[in-house]
């Protein structure tokens, strides 16, 4: 008989009976398959044996088994004086081991309640100390400090140690009041109780970069020049530029000295030290001269950056005005590059330079003296004042240092200097529209003449720079070297034109 699943499918009974009744499922067979002699043989259990454990009398066939350990893993892995197998032995039932748990349960419940499959759950206490959970352990105190009266009278210290401290102290003030006494008694004038001293107030401090700083470092540099001869005397100023002795100065310092053979020349060191000098090379066209002494490890003035300079920035001269020596004075650059002309020595020929203008007080006996900037650094050497009276009215000119570098080490080479030169004669010019330089004539063979320059042009520009006068021209066309050719732009009846002037030797 079969019915219908609610799924529409089709069952069948399983026993013949379908009375309503849930009935079990009888077991299937037990099925063992054959058991292999070899494993048998290899894990089966020993003769005479019938249980999982074998009785301590029942003999047990040997197996053969491994070789025994080593004596040295037998002795740190093996039992050290017990015979105690694993298995427990057997106890009797009425006599159980009070110190052994009982494997099996009777009747009566294990006192390990986990052991017992049947017991209840039982909460137990916190997994906490008896002193509560989270007390911090208490922290040692410092024991107690002894007081003045307890060091004293409290024999917490022996009398012995304390007594020989005291003396020891009383020792030590009798000794620092006799030396104290003594130094009071040394006779000391700041010291006598008959002198009353002046208030001094704190000494003033001089910054780094200061006046007086800078003519510190600056003035054991700069010399004083003196020369004596049978004719003629005088004195000068120069500045030591070269660890061998050479000293920068100007031309016409030396020249009285350099044509009379019966002067002698000397420079004169700011700690009093005098050697003698000898001439090295002069330029009269520039006033500039270099003078030779043998002194070892001078001071020597190092050059700075001319060009870098501006109007307004701060200068320092240096010399010996009116023979007194390591004279400073300070004040500022009044003007740049300003064509300055003087008359030679002697008929000699005519001094043309390109000055710097600075209101330092400049004198007479500041020719060839140093004037530095605000670092200290050699940026002219003073050579003129322009004056109506004689004396200092703040307009005084330094040759530029970049042009007294240039010079100095030619004449140091080779004792003389050439200059670059158009080979042409001008004067100054002004007009309502312009103003230059006007040629006078034109020597044949001369640069001038090789470009193209005539007599009447007026010359405005060389180069880079504007030509006013000319003083400015000759500045100008010196400031390039021998050889090279230069753009120079004149005025002629009217019409500017540009040449090119390839420049010559002086």
């Amino acid at each position: 008989m079969s019915q219908q699943s609610p799924n529409g499918q089709t069952s069948t009974p399983v026993s013949g009976v379908d009375d309503g009744a849930h009935r079990r499922l009888r077991p299937r067979p037990l099925v063992q398959p054959p058991v292999d002699p070899a494993h048998a043989s290899a894990f089966g259990r020993p003769e005479g044996v019938a249980g999982a454990f074998a009785a301590r009398d029942v003999p047990v066939t040997e197996v053969q088994s491994a070789p025994p350990p080593p004596e040295s893993l037998a002795t740190a892995f093996g039992r050290q004086g017990s015979q105690e197998l694993l298995q427990r032995p057997p106890q009797p039932v009425s006599d159980p081991d009070p110190d052994i748990d009982p494997v099996f349960w009777g009747d009566q419940p294990a006192g390990d309640p986990w052991r017992d499959p049947a017991s209840g759950a039982v909460i137990g206490p916190p997994a906490v100390g008896e002193d509560g959970p989270g007390e911090p352990e208490p922290k040692p105190q410092p024991g107690p400090q002894l007081s003045v009266p307890e060091l004293l009278f409290g024999r917490r210290v022996q009398p012995s140690a304390l007594a020989l401290l005291m003396v020891a102290a009383l020792l030590v003030g009798a000794a620092g009041g006799l030396v104290g006494w003594l130094i009071g008694r040394s006779g000391n004038p700041l010291t006598d109780s008959t002198v009353t001293l002046a208030e001094v107030e704190q000494g003033k401090e001089r910054p780094a970069g200061s006046i007086s700083d800078i003519a510190k470092r600056v003035t054991p540099s700069v010399v004083s020049i003196e020369f004596k001869g049978t004719n003629v005397a005088g004195v000068g100023s120069g500045v030591v530029i070269d660890g061998g002795g050479y000293v920068l100065t100007n031309d016409h310092v030396i020249a009285p000295a350099a044509q009379d053979s019966s002067a002698k020349l000397s420079a004169v060191f700011t700690d009093g030290t005098r050697a003698q000098a000898r001439v090295v090379g002069r330029d009269p066209k520039t006033d500039l001269a270099v003078i030779k002494v043998e002194v070892t490890n001078p001071t020597v003035l190092q050059f700075g950056n001319s060009d870098e300079l501006e109007v307004g920035d701060s200068v320092i001269a240096i010399g010996s005005p009116l023979q007194l020596s390591n004279t400073v004075t300070e004040g500022i650059v009044s003007a740049l590059h300003r064509p300055v002309t003087a008359a030679g020595e002697n008929g000699g020929p005519q001094v043309t330079y390109d000055a710097i203008q600075t209101d330092a007080a400049i004198n007479p006996g500041n020719s060839g003296g140093a004037l530095v900037d605000s670092r200290g650094a050699l940026i002219g050497i003073n050579s003129s004042i322009r004056t109506e009276t004689g004396g200092s009215v703040g307009l005084g000119f330094a040759i530029s240092g970049n042009q007294a570098r240039k010079i100095s080490q030619e004449l140091i080479r080779n004792g003389q200097v050439k200059h670059a030169d158009m080979n042409v004669n001008v004067k100054s010019v002004s007009a309502e529209t312009s103003e230059g330089a006007q040629v006078q004539n034109v020597p044949a063979g001369g640069a001038a003449a090789a470009a193209g320059i005539q007599e009447g042009d007026v010359i405005t520009k060389v180069g880079d720079r504007m030509v006013r006068n000319a003083a400015e021209l000759v500045v100008a066309v010196r400031e390039h070297e021998i050889g090279e050719t230069v753009q120079v732009v004149l005025a002629r009846q009217g019409r500017e034109l540009k040449l090119d002037v390839t420049l010559k030797s002086d």
